[in-house]
């Protein structure tokens, strides 16, 4: 019997390392730079993982979102994404993390040429409402991946039409908090999907991150899940 012990040791312990190689190694992710629920959500429908890479407390991210004056929404759009990157690029090297590819997005509101921004409180939100109310606007998601040296960028462009809304339908949206923190102060995902009569895009766009655009970047990277 202990002659059978000793020849079935190494293959045994064959079995243990290769597992334990197995356990070991790196499995593919990305950092997402964003302190997005929805944008980690997203991900995670399409099975990429993830790391945040949120901003830091003395990083002002706000100031990054000023817009300039006669800036069309597309080129603010990008242009803001790729300044987001650029600071998630300087963050990761700072906190010296491992290697993996960075993502960042922004999300814009667009009625026109004219920008809608995060409302900065209650009556700024009804405002941007009652603007969109029974109007078709443009919701543009520009999306930017850094890997290593390269950086690949995309710009989603969908369109979204509100029925008309009643002033009781606005003022009790605007209390509710849910506009805060959104652009154009409204979130589809929420409660003013019921004021949305149609969609020309992508509704996870329309969300923060547009998955299709969003996987071929992935693929220019060489990432795969």
């Amino acid at each position: 019997m202990s002659g059978t012990a000793r020849a079935g040791a190494p293959r045994d312990a064959a079995t243990h390392d290769a597992r334990a190689a197995t356990t070991m190694t790196p499995q593919p992710f990305i950092y997402l730079a964003s302190q997005s629920p929805r944008r980690a959500q997203l991900l995670d429908q399409i099975g990429v993982r993830h790391r945040l890479l949120p901003a830091e407390p003395d990083e002002d991210a706000e100031a990054l979102e000023a817009v300039r004056p006669g800036e069309s929404p597309g080129a603010y759009v990008q242009r803001v994404t790729a300044l987001k990157l650029d600071a998630a690029v300087q963050r990761h090297r700072r906190q010296g993390l491992d290697a993996a590819p960075i993502l960042c997005a922004d999300t814009t509101v667009a009625l026109g040429r004219t920008i809608l921004g995060k409302p900065a409180d209650e009556a700024d939100a009804r405002r941007m409402l009652g603007r969109l109310s029974g109007t078709t606007h443009r919701v543009l998601t520009a999306v930017a991946l850094q890997h290593g040296t390269q950086r690949h960028a995309a710009l989603q462009v969908s369109r979204v039409r509100f029925a008309m809304l009643a002033d009781a339908e606005v003022d009790a949206y605007a209390a509710s908090g849910e506009p805060m923190g959104k652009a154009g102060a409204y979130a589809i995902q929420g409660r003013a999907g019921a004021f949305v009569e149609h969609i020309a895009g992508s509704h996870s766009g329309i969300m923060g991150l547009p998955l299709h655009e969003t996987a071929r970047l992935l693929r220019q990277a060489g990432f795969t899940t």
